[in-house]
């Protein structure tokens, strides 16, 4: 147990679950999508669903996709930000089977015609856990700098990933794969100890067989 699990993280809004950790899996989307949205579809399941309006999950799913951190000012002016900055957003309240109680879908299109898609649950203390990204199922939880890399699955394309985040002197404390079907395309998902360099990251994305490398750092 840290010092954030005891007093919780710092936020604007009066739930640390449906507000600050909400605001999280927005932000986590963005990089995702690694540009500007253009749009967003958000899909609110459990609790979500029940109490949006009152505890602003709205306002602060919209205020991560914008870009802005849970402790942001702006979060309470996300609606009308969002429609200021052309974010044409849509929220439906829908069940998502053997979801945790405060889950939401959230499908980005970004201004340059990328798309990403998660699948995450605000659950407890501003902590999130990512459980899918692009329909592929990921453990992501943002409290340790994490490579998400999405590739094409071929022979020595992890082996040239990781390899190259050791040269770096850098330490791997979890790795996850996962690929819907083989040779196809798949993600990495790789916690880190300490920090990740952008430099890192950027030349991972000149590895053969790399599609896209989204660095998200503790949030």
């Amino acid at each position: 147990m840290n010092i954030f699990d005891i007093i919780g993280p710092v936020m604007i809004g009066p739930s640390s679950s449906h507000t600050a950790g909400a605001a999280r899996l927005g932000y986590v989307a963005r990089k995702i999508l690694g540009e500007s949205p253009a749009q967003a579809a958000i899909q609110l399941s459990g609790s979500f669903a029940q109490t949006f309006r009152g505890h602003g999950t709205d306002k602060a799913l919209l205020a991560g996709i914008l870009g802005f951190r849970p402790d942001d000012a702006r979060l309470r002016d996300s609606l009308a930000l969002a429609e200021q900055q052309g974010l044409d957003y849509f929220l439906r309240c829908e069940a998502i089977p053997n979801a945790h109680p405060n889950t939401a879908r959230i499908t980005l299109t970004g201004s340059g015609g990328k798309t990403a898609s998660i699948l995450g649950a605000s659950v407890g203390g501003g902590n999130i856990l990512i459980t899918e990204i692009n329909d592929m199922p990921v453990h992501v939880t943002g409290q340790n700098s994490t490579l998400v890399i999405l590739h094409l699955d071929k022979p020595g394309t992890i082996a040239a990933v990781t390899n190259y985040v050791a040269c770096s002197s850098i330490n791997i404390g979890s790795f996850r794969l996962s690929r819907p079907h083989k040779g196809g395309e798949a993600v990495m998902t790789i916690e880190v100890d300490g920090d990740i360099p952008d430099t890192l990251a950027e030349h991972l994305k000149t590895l053969p067989n790399i599609i896209r490398v989204v660095l998200i750092r503790a949030v």
